[in-house]
């Protein structure tokens, strides 16, 4: 009596049948609404010939492979006087390169609909598990939202496989562990754990099982879902849970100390412990000069400063602190808001989310109409605002550097927004104090917040030489003599010999 709901974790307690015929009713009524499942029912030769039974889904495995390697043999072996018919093929019939034996019904079909093919036959209570994935790929390419100027080209894409063997390939050694999982009641969905064994953060490690283990949902389409689930300030909209679709960012957090976590059928992976610093840092960095990367870094830096604290300060300084400005650019300002109908919170505030807005629509467009949208948007709409004298210019530019600014973080987007917006409300009712006092809570959060066991802001707080050398800036690999701080008790990067 098949259940309610056919979910594999209900086949779990589920044993084969020593009969085909029962094996065969089993599985039939498990499938009956499933048109893809395509059954061959064959019989060996020899003097004791013996019926089997093949099952495979259509369109996900490679026919050659199940032709050459499975049916063809089978139909060809001779049966005598073997007792173990399953040990007989696996052993002296089948060419397949990976066989796997069960007796429990979960695992069979847990392969089967994942691209394998399982052999019945009569009169055995185990099946065996074939592989012959062979469902198409995207194939691997550079990554849209993470392209670099110089260094490698490749990028995930959404078979886990392919995925661990590009990590396989860049880290050939016995250390590499891969620990895989499934997650989803319904979905099934493959998660795959990487990681060195003698770098990786053991209380990182620790904490990551125990979450994964307690998650209880229907289905996990993409890695996000792993992430909110696993998050431990899911409030936050600080990211503590770092994602790349770059093999070589993978690899450089798993040879600093951290995991990598993989889901299956998404090019987006997960990496963690995930620090503070690592929003300010670049792939670009390490695949130029070392100059040239702290320039960027320290840039980026003074970008995330602008975007949140100019519209803010201007607001406070436009309204409650007057007498700080200087005379002819206060009467500038006045000049320019002349005849503008909107207060300076409200035009402040409506420029903000018109950015937004131009921004997200640019995102979802067609590249070569984003683009035109954005230039469209950003000249003629804004011109034609302050002609008419609807918006003031003063403001006008302070919302675009304060926006252009925010465009060099993409991975703090969510925190540049609101917290833009908090301070220019502060601002405008409180002045400077109100902005200090925003800017406070805002550094409060930051320091309360940690990722798997480690401090958010670790490598900035109480730092040593050696971790501002990748932190503040992007020192020569010469002198990176050691791995960022509390991610592995693993420090040594670098010999100075």
């Amino acid at each position: 009596m098949l259940k309610t709901e056919k979910l594999l974790e209900n086949f779990e307690n589920t044993l084969l049948k020593s009969t085909l015929s029962e094996n065969l009713t089993l599985i039939k009524e498990i499938f009956k609404k499933d048109d893809i499942l395509r059954i061959r029912e064959i019989e060996t030769g020899g003097a004791h010939p013996i019926r089997a039974a093949v099952f495979f889904m259509d369109s996900m495995i490679n026919t050659l492979v199940l032709n050459e390697s499975i049916i063809k043999p089978l139909l060809l072996c001779k049966c005598d006087s073997e007792k173990n018919i399953t040990d007989f093929v696996t052993r002296r019939v089948l060419f397949a390169a990976e066989i796997k034996k069960h007796n429990a019904l979960a695992p069979l079909l847990r392969n089967l609909l994942y691209g394998d093919t399982i052999v019945l036959f009569d009169g055995s209570n185990e099946g065996l598990s074939i592989n012959t994935k062979g469902w198409r790929t995207r194939g691997i390419s550079e990554p849209e939202n993470e392209r670099v100027l110089q260094g490698p080209r490749e990028g995930f894409e959404e078979a886990v496989m392919l995925n661990v063997a590009l990590l396989r390939r860049r880290l050939p050694t016995p250390d590499f562990c891969v620990e895989t999982l499934t997650v989803g009641r319904r979905t099934d969905t493959g998660v795959f754990i990487c990681y060195l064994d003698s770098v990786v953060n053991k209380g990182a490690l620790c904490a990551l099982k125990q979450r994964l283990k307690q998650i209880n949902i229907d289905g996990v389409l993409d890695s996000n879902y792993i992430n909110e689930l696993i998050n431990e300030h899911p409030n936050s909209l600080l990211k503590t849970v770092g994602s790349t679709e770059r093999p070589d960012v993978a690899v450089a957090r798993i040879l600093e100390g951290r995991i990598v976590v993989m889901v299956d059928g998404t090019p987006v992976v997960l990496t963690l412990p995930y620090l503070f610093s690592e929003n300010f840092q670049a792939d670009d960095d390490y695949y130029t000069n070392h100059f040239l990367g702290t320039l960027g870094r320290l840039l980026r830096y003074l970008c995330f400063i602008l975007a949140i604290s100019v519209p803010a300060v201007f607001l406070s300084l436009i309204t409650h602190h007057t007498d700080l400005l200087p005379t002819s650019f206060l009467i500038s300002i006045c000049s320019a808001r002349n005849s503008v109908p909107l207060s300076s919170l409200v035009e402040c505030v409506l420029l903000i989310l018109i950015f937004e807005i131009l921004k997200e629509t640019g995102l979802r467009m067609p590249q070569g109409v984003g683009h035109a949208l954005s230039i469209v948007g950003g000249l003629v709409v804004g011109q034609a605002a302050v002609e008419a004298r609807i918006v003031s210019a003063p403001m006008l530019i302070i919302i675009a550097l304060s926006g252009i600014a925010g465009l060099m973080l993409p991975r703090l987007r969510g925190v540049i927004f609101f917290s833009r917006l908090g301070l220019v409300i502060l601002s405008h009712y409180l002045g400077l104090l109100g902005f200090f006092a925003g800017i406070a809570a805002l550094l409060i959060h930051i320091l309360s917040l940690s990722s798997f066991t480690v401090d958010y802001t670790s490598s900035i707080i109480n730092p040593t030489l050696q971790s501002l050398k990748d932190t503040l800036i992007r020192t020569s690999w010469r002198n990176m003599l050691t791995r960022p701080v509390k991610l592995s008790k693993n420090k040594i990067r670098k010999s100075e010999k």
